[in-house]
């Protein structure tokens, strides 16, 4: 069954309508750790943020508004790291090879999974659950522009970069989400980023 659109009421144009966002979004996440969400109710995030119910309705229509929000924020924040990341490898050396500059971002993306291992394995459920067919294309697509922004310096042609930077996206996101979706405390690190790096190995760079 497709699942409807996703609406946010009001788009914070303040910092203060902003904070208050984000602190209905913290209060969700802090919640999470100690129950499904499916139990968590409106009231129980307001209590935590410390607004009412009213300021709720003024930003979301549903939980599940929120909800989404607070997986598209996630996931945003994640890639501008990665960015972030990339970007002080090439400061540091340029003469990193292609395959040992995806490395290091690879290895970092999967230390950054597995400090919020939780987190993420929440955020991959609800995805699943709560995200529209829309909110999920967009992250996706947000994940594939990141990859194409790392991936540039390294790669002229442009064909070739949407190619390779979708990819890769395809690699580690499969591996990672259906990972922690089956054994969301799974603890094999290590052995997953050699298989990674092995199948990104398989694929045609050139």
């Amino acid at each position: 069954m497709k699942n409807p659109k996703v609406q946010v009421r009001r788009k914070p144009r303040q910092s203060r309508a902003k904070l208050t966002q984000e602190a209905l979004q913290e209060s969700f996440v802090q919640l999470l750790h100690k129950c499904h969400a499916h139990k968590i109710t409106i009231r129980e995030i307001t209590d935590v943020a410390g607004v009412g119910l009213g300021t709720f309705y003024e930003y979301f229509s549903k939980k599940e508004d929120l909800v989404a929000l607070t997986i598209h924020q996630h996931v945003k924040s994640n890639a501008e790291m990665l960015k972030n990341y990339a970007q002080s490898r090439m400061e540091l050396s340029t003469k990193l090879s292609f395959e040992d500059y995806l490395q290091q971002i690879i290895h970092f993306q999967i230390q950054q999974i597995q400090a919020q291992q939780f987190l993420w394995a929440q955020t991959f459920l609800l995805e699943r659950q709560i995200s529209s067919v829309e909110s999920y294309q967009k992250s996706y697509a947000m994940m594939v522009q990141m990859w194409h922004s790392i991936l540039e310096p390294y790669v002229n042609d442009e064909g070739q970069l949407k190619r390779i930077s979708l990819n890769v996206q395809r690699v580690c996101y499969g591996f990672v989400s259906q990972t922690l979706l089956v054994e969301p405390e799974f603890g094999e690190w290590q052995v997953l980023e050699v298989d990674i790096f092995q199948s990104l190995g398989k694929l045609n760079f050139e």
